[in-house]
């Protein structure tokens, strides 16, 4: 067997919205700090609250994934606004059932909607229009569970390498 190691690291598109809630809440919290200083103490405590409140956005509201297939195993962790690391899968790759687009007729009775098959769904992928996910039916510990990943071209070769039955591309 060959050994590989293949990383691959996707980074989560903002919501629309985003820059516009920072800047609300560090000109409110500015707002409520000079108030304090100005008129009452009573406005220190919201103006605080505020500014903690923007720095805990900050970490959770940036997530990158990144994915890291490794001799058979693959690992997936999420990272949090580029400072805290998350450990989230470890899956043995034997164990995988189907890697197939989220529109394909292999992943068809695990879907929302129309499907016949519910499993604890776990979402790792960009929300880019034009990048494809894919949907990974897989057995994690003692449970089957789905994941929704983007992967590289690089690892669908090495997962139809390993699996030429259980993956089908785009």
């Amino acid at each position: 067997m060959i050994d590989y190691k293949i990383v691959a690291q996707v980074k989560k598109k903002k919501k629309r919205l985003t820059g516009i809630l920072r800047k609300v809440m560090v000109i409110l919290g500015v707002i409520f700090i000079l108030m304090g200083i100005m008129l009452s103490r009573g406005f220190m405590l919201p103006g605080f609250l505020m500014i903690v409140l923007y720095l805990v956005y900050d970490i959770f509201g940036e997530k990158e994934y990144e994915y890291t297939m490794e001799n058979g195993k693959m690992s997936i962790d999420v990272i949090y606004g580029k400072r805290y690391r998350r450990h989230k899968h470890d899956l043995n790759l034997r164990e995988l059932e189907v890697v197939a687009p989220n529109w394909h007729e292999a992943v068809a009775k695990y879907r929302i909607k129309g499907g016949t098959v519910r499993l604890p769904k776990y979402d790792y992928t960009s929300y880019e229009d034009d990048i494809p996910y894919y949907t990974m039916i897989i057995m994690d510990g003692r449970k089957k569970i789905k994941l929704l990943l983007d992967l590289t071209d690089e690892m669908l070769q090495a997962l139809k390498r390993m699996y030429p039955d259980k993956v089908y591309f785009a």
